[in-house]
């Protein structure tokens, strides 16, 4: 009975430890498909992506310039340029070196430059360039070293961060440095391309196209470029554009109201591509960019770019380019046919719409065609004679007797003289102990008179009883002293007197103030200036603002946005009757005067009033004209200028005769055609 119930206890035990290990086995094998299943499961989830959006700026295309007839001046053309993508651009560093050396050699190769502003030499050893030490100072900041930090630091800098290696030579490293800085500089990211290049050549364009795979990262852009359609047209008053050149200058226009600015955008430089930026740039548009997992999933427009105004021009260009030829023609005239006019190679004439100041025409000898300066720029600035001066607006001068008309107005006006008031010119004139001269003996003289013949010692006379200051005032409301506005920039010249003296380094004498009244001494003015003088005249003592834009328009020019309304700068008061009228006949008398035939003013069909001067310059004399026709109701006014030359007056038939042409249904036109 015991042997039973041991046998039973052993046979209980091991079913026991059967249940035991198949329990556990069957839980381990369920656990197991368990993991299987929810493996599986987790396997057919979409996880979510590595995913980012950059956005990028689509360049608006820059406004047209256009005369007053509608003819381009300066436009736009579709131009290729070779740029560098960071969505695209390799991420090791080396791998980014041998893509950058690459599309240099290549681009170098088809005679195309590639950005680099890196202010410093391109051999070793390795100098900071002179004259470049803003530059300088930003380097450094940009690249974190401190302000000791050597050309070599700097260049050693870019080799470590970039990974430059020392297997490329110099030259290879000095390439890469280059245009590394200039990525950096350029703000080169996933929302900033990099201009590699610009205006390429469409064999070039193919040729990068081919290399596409190897070359990663570099691709070509297709943009508006502008476009020289008439460069012989104004071209100092036009300007040219050029890149951001620094961090100062992007930091000056963002804090201008344009924060859409990239450090890659080409601005205005000079002129009225520098003055007229806001208009002419438009509003960029803007592409988004999808990155997800390191690659460019997608690609689309979110806002389209709206193109810039186009800027209509008071200028015909016609006239413009017909008053040029007839500056360059005298002047050599001159040349050939005077001893004492072998230098006469500089000159201005300015020509304004008398009723608002519009400028009609504008003229600077020498002069240059804006696509040469583009095209070489050294090679235009080193041209004899210094053509980037723009002698209209920026050439400094005594302007001789036609300053008469400033100290005839005073008089005038000031009750110092009347129109009948007489002086007695015998010849000379003494002034304490100072004995100077006149052109000629005019006997006893009034103001009119005085102004036609150019007398001296009248005005000797009516300076000493007007005084410096009188004389200093109206010199201002005439607008001399100071610049007067046009949109491209002129200069204000200065006037005679003991601060400028005192700024010359030149002792001041009461006797100055006789030469000042005459245009000479040390007042120095700049044919626009002389030619606001004139029109003041004209508008019975209304001064207004010169100026070069006409109107606005759309791009497309479809509807006119905006008219340039005429703005009044002063108001010389008539404190007496007839003050103006009294100059204007003095005047008119001078173009009276009879002079060669194919020059004379008398048989023209209408009046003109002008006024001549021959001032002392550092070239013996040189010649003005100022003045203004119709004389009864003026339609334009004018100054014509040479250095060195003689008898500015015989041009101003010729400016009228090209004005009729080019506005033959005024009143000069009717008269002259």
């Amino acid at each position: 009975m015991k042997e039973f119930f041991r046998q039973l206890s052993e046979l209980i035990r091991n079913s026991f430890l059967i249940v035991l290990v198949l329990a556990a086995a069957s839980l381990a094998v369920w656990r197991l498909m368990l993991l299987q299943i929810a493996g599986a499961e987790e396997n057919t989830v979409v996880r979510p992506a590595n995913q980012a959006v950059y956005g990028q700026v689509i360049p608006a295309t820059r406004g047209d310039i256009v005369d007053t007839a509608g003819k381009v001046i300066i436009s736009n053309t579709i131009g290729y340029h070779v740029i560098v993508e960071k969505a695209y651009f390799p991420s090791d560093p080396a791998e980014g070196n041998a893509v950058l050396l690459e599309t240099a050699r290549l681009l170098e190769e088809a005679g195309y430059a590639v950005s680099d502003t890196m202010p410093l030499s391109r051999t070793l050893p390795y100098t900071f360039e002179a004259g470049r030490e803003n530059d300088v100072a930003s380097m450094r900041e940009i690249l974190h070293l401190n302000s000791y930090a050597t050309a070599e630091n700097c260049v050693d800098k870019l080799k470590s961060d970039y990974a430059i290696s020392e297997d490329y030579t110099q030259e290879e490293q000095r390439i890469i440095a280059g245009i590394r800085y200039e990525m950096l500089l350029r703000n080169f990211s996933m929302s900033n391309v990099f201009y590699l290049s610009r205006d390429v050549s469409i064999e070039t364009v193919a040729r990068i196209k081919e290399l596409r795979v190897k070359l990663r990262g570099v691709n070509i852009v297709e943009e508006a470029i502008r476009d020289v359609v008439n460069g012989k047209v104004l071209p100092h008053e036009i300007g040219y554009m050029g890149p951001i050149y620094s961090r100062e200058e992007f930091d000056r226009l963002k804090e201008n109201g344009h924060p859409d600015y990239a450090l890659s955008d080409l601005v205005g430089k000079s002129g009225l591509e520098l003055a007229l930026e806001s208009e002419l740039r438009g509003t960029n548009g803007r592409r988004e960019i999808t990155v997800t997992d390191g690659d460019v999933s997608s690609v689309r427009v979110a806002a389209d770019p709206v193109g810039g105004k186009t800027v209509q021009l008071t200028v015909n260009s016609e006239f413009q380019t017909g008053i040029q030829a007839l500056l360059s023609d005298y002047t050599a005239h001159l040349r050939a046919t005077d001893r004492e006019c072998r230098s006469a190679n500089c000159g201005a004439i300015v020509v304004l719409d008398a009723k608002d100041n519009a400028v009609r025409g504008m003229a600077t000898l020498p002069t240059y065609d804006l696509s040469e300066l583009l095209e070489d720029y050294n090679a235009v600035s080193e041209r004899a004679d210094s053509p980037l001066v723009n002698r209209a607006t920026d050439g400094l001068y005594r302007p001789g007797s036609t300053f008469k008309t400033i100290t005839a107005t005073a008089g005038l006006n000031t009750g110092v003289v009347t129109k009948n008031t007489s002086f007695y010119c015998g010849r000379s004139y003494k002034f304490i102990d100072q004995t100077v001269h006149c052109t000629g003996e005019h006997h006893s003289i009034s103001v009119a008179q005085a102004l036609t013949v150019s007398c001296n010692i009248y005005f000797y006379e009516l300076a000493q009883r007007l005084g410096l200051d009188r004389l200093l005032e109206y010199e201002t409301k005439f607008g001399l002293g100071a610049p007067l506005g046009l949109e491209s920039g002129d200069s204000g010249g200065y006037l005679a007197c003991p601060e400028t003296y005192e700024k010359l380094g030149i002792p001041w004498y009461i006797g100055n103030l006789l030469q000042a009244a005459i245009g000479q001494s040390e007042v120095q003015v700049t044919p626009l200036q002389m030619a606001v003088v004139a029109s003041t005249v004209a508008n019975q003592g209304v001064r207004y603002q010169p100026h070069l834009v006409e109107a606005y328009w759309d791009h497309a020019m479809n509807e006119r946005l905006s008219v340039q309304e005429p703005v009044i700068s002063e108001t010389i008061e008539q404190s007496y009757d007839g003050v103006f009228d009294t100059v204007r006949q003095g005047m008119i008398g001078a173009a009276k005067t009879q002079m060669p035939a194919q020059y004379d003013l008398n048989h023209i069909g209408i009046q003109a009033a002008i006024k001549t001067g021959t001032p002392q310059s550092p070239r013996g004399t040189d010649s003005f004209v100022i003045g203004f026709a119709p004389a009864d109701d003026p339609e334009i006014a004018f100054c014509a200028m040479i250095e060195g030359g003689k008898n500015a007056k015989y041009m101003v038939r010729d400016i009228l005769t090209l004005y009729a042409r080019s506005y033959p249904d005024t009143k000069i036109g009717k008269a002259l055609n």
